[in-house]
C-alpha cells in the first residue's frame, strides 16, 4: 500500500490547503505532507531494495528500483523547497512583493499564497505519479500534469513576464509533449502487432520491457526520435531549452527549484523508459548516437550564454541545461558505468541545485534585483550567510572536487573514454572548463569584493536553516553516500542496463 498512500498523501494534501484561510496552517500542510511523503519514499526505496519491484492494482502502479529512485529526489527536494518556502514568502508578504494595488487588506496576496500551496502538492502528485505510473500512457499523462499545475505557478507575481514566461512555457512544452504523445503511440502500434488481442497491456512497461526484441523495428526508430524531442523539450534540452531561462527567472524561488531538480528528473525518466525499450529493440547504436548530440549540443549551447550572463537567476536556467546535456552524454555512452554516472550525477544534481535557487532567493530578495550590474558585488559583507553558501553550492554544482558532482562527472568520463567516444570526451571536458570558468567568475565577482554599503540583511530561521542543512548534505555527500542509497542507485542502474 506504499505506492497508494505516496499519491494519497500530496494530493489529499493540495485541497486541504485551498480551503484552509491561514497561512500557518497552509504552511504545516505542505511540511507535513512532504515530510510523510519523504518517509514513504524512503521505504519504497527499502522495501524495492529487499524484494525485488512492488506493484499494485494489477500493475497498474509499479516501482523498481528506478522508480524508487526519482521518488525518494522528487521527496527530497519539494520537501526541502516547502521549507525555504515559508521564509521565502513570509518576507514577500513583509516587503508587499505580491501586493497590488487596490488590496489593501491583503486578500489577493492571500489567493496568491493559497494558490501557491494548493497546487505545489499537486505538482508534486504529477511527478511521483510519473515514477509510479507501468503504462506508459499513463506516464506521458502525468507529464502534461507536471506542466498543467506548475504553468500557473510561474504566474505567481502576476507581472507582464510573468505572464509571457508561462505562455511560452505551456506552448513549447505542449508542442514538445505532442511529439511524445504521437512516439507513445507509435510504442503502442508496435506492441499491438506483436501482443495481438493483448491491447491493455499493449502500453505496460513491465510488459514491454520482456518482449522488446520483437517490437517492430522501423516503428520504434521513429517513435524513440520523436519520444527524446518530446520528453527532451520538457527537460529543456537544447534546442527545446527556450522556455527555461524565462520560466525560472519569473516563478517563486522554491517552484524554480522544483521545476530544475524534480521535473528535469521526471522527463528524463520517460526517456529512459523508452531508451531502454529501443535499445532492447534496435541494439544500443541508434539511440546512443542520437543522445550523444543532443548531450553535447546542449552543452555547447550553455556556455555562450553562460559565459555572457547577465541574471543569476537565468544563469542557474543555463546551468540546469547544460546538467541535463550531462546527463543525456551519460546515458548515451551507456554501459553500466554510462548509466551509473547519469544516476549518480542526477542524484547529485538534484540535492545541489536547489541551494543555488535558495541563495539566488535570498539575494534577489534583498537588493530587488537578479542583475549581475546591479547587484555591485561584496555580497560577502551584507549577507555572510548566503554569500558563503552561494560561493560554496557553485563550486559543488560545478563540479569542483571534493565536491560529488565530481565524482558522476569523472565516472561518466570515464564510461566515455571505455565506451570509445574520445571525441565527445574531449567536448565533455572542454564544455566542462568552459562553464566552470564563466560560472565562477560571475558568482566570485557578485560574493567577493570591497564593501559597496549594502544595508546587512537579515535572514530567518527557516532560510537559514534551509541553507545550512541542504549544506551541509552537500559536504557530507562529497565525502560519504550512505549504503542504502549507492544501493538504490547501483539497483537503478541494472534496471536500464538489463532492461528489468
Amino acid at each position: 500500500m506504499i505506492l497508494l498512500w505516496l499519491l494519497i498523501i500530496p494530493l489529499a494534501a493540495g485541497p486541504l490547503a485551498f480551503f484552509l484561510q491561514r497561512r500557518p496552517a497552509m504552511e504545516a500542510v505542505n511540511l507535513v505532507a512532504f515530510a510523510a511523503l519523504l518517509f514513504l519514499a524512503a521505504m519504497l526505496g527499502f522495501q524495492v531494495l529487499q524484494s525485488g519491484p512492488v506493484s499494485l492494482w494489477d500493475g497498474f502502479l509499479y516501482a523498481d528500483a528506478l522508480s524508487a529512485l526519482i521518488v525518494l529526489l522528487t521527496a527530497f527536494v519539494a520537501l526541502v523547497c516547502s521549507i525555504y518556502a515559508v521564509g521565502y514568502f513570509r518576507h514577500d508578504e513583509r516587503s508587499g512583493a505580491f501586493q497590488e494595488e487596490g488590496d489593501e487588506d491583503g486578500v489577493l496576496a492571500g489567493h496568491k499564497l493559497r494558490k501557491y500551496y494548493a497546487l505545489t502538492p499537486l505538482f508534486v502528485f504529477a511527478m511521483v505519479l510519473v515514477a509510479l505510473a507501468n503504462n506508459l500512457g499513463v506516464l506521458w499523462v502525468a507529464i502534461e500534469g507536471t506542466t498543467l499545475a506548475s504553468v500557473f505557478l510561474v504566474t505567481f507575481y502576476g507581472r507582464d513576464t510573468s505572464l509571457e514566461a508561462a505562455w511560452k512555457y505551456a506552448i513549447i512544452g505542449s508542442v514538445g509533449l505532442s511529439m511524445a504523445l504521437f512516439g507513445t503511440i507509435l510504442t503502442y502500434y508496435s506492441a499491438h502487432q506483436m501482443l495481438g488481442t493483448e491491447t491493455l497491456s499493449g502500453l505496460n512497461w513491465s510488459v514491454l520491457a520482456g518482449n522488446a526484441a520483437q517490437l517492430d523495428k522501423p516503428t520504434m526508430r521513429l517513435a524513440f526520435i520523436l519520444i527524446l524531442l518530446g520528453y527532451g523539450t520538457k527537460a529543456g534540452i537544447a534546442p527545446m531549452h527556450t522556455w527555461k531561462p524565462d520560466a525560472y527567472s519569473e516563478a517563486p524561488v522554491p517552484v524554480a527549484a522544483v521545476l530544475a531538480a524534480g521535473v528535469l528528473n521526471c522527463a528524463l525518466y520517460g526517456l529512459v523508459r523508452f531508451y531502454i525499450l529501443t535499445s532492447k529493440c534496435l541494439g544500443p547504436e541508434f539511440s546512443s548516437q542520437l543522445l550523444i548530440a543532443f548531450g553535447l549540443l546542449s552543452m555547447g549551447v550553455a556556455v555562450p550564454f553562460i559565459l555572457v550572463q547577465r541574471s543569476f537567476r537565468r544563469l542557474l536556467a543555463y546551468s540546469s541545461i547544460d546538467h541535463g546535456g550531462i546527463m543525456l552524454l551519460a546515458l548515451g555512452f551507456g554501459g553500466p558505468l554510462g548509466i551509473l554516472g547519469m544516476l549518480l550525477h542526477m542524484t547529485f544534481h538534484s540535492i545541489t541545485k536547489p541551494l543555488l535557487f535558495f541563495c539566488a532567493g535570498n539575494v534577489q530578495q534583498h537588493l530587488k534585483t537578479d542583475l549581475f550590474r546591479k547587484a555591485k558585488g561584496g555580497l560577502i559583507h551584507s549577507m555572510p550567510f548566503s554569500g558563503a553558501a552561494f560561493l560554496m553550492a557553485t563550486l559543488a554544482v560545478t563540479g569542483s572536487p571534493p565536491f560529488s558532482l565530481f565524482q558522476s562527472e569523472f565516472t561518466i568520463l570515464r564510461a566515455a573514454f571505455g565506451g570509445g567516444h574520445i571525441l565527445a570526451a574531449v567536448l565533455f571536458v572542454a564544455f566542462l572548463v568552459a562553464i566552470f570558468s564563466g560560472f565562477l567568475v560571475h558568482i566570485a565577482n557578485l560574493v567577493l569584493g570591497p564593501d559597496p554599503g549594502v544595508p546587512p540583511a537579515e535572514i530567518c530561521p527557516w532560510k537559514k536553516y534551509s541553507l545550512v542543512g541542504l549544506g551541509t548534505v552537500i559536504v557530507i555527500l562529497g565525502f560519504w553516500i550512505p549504503a542504502p542509497l549507492y544501493s538504490l542507485i547501483e539497483s537503478a542502474t541494472s534496471v536500464v542496463v538489463n532492461g528489468r
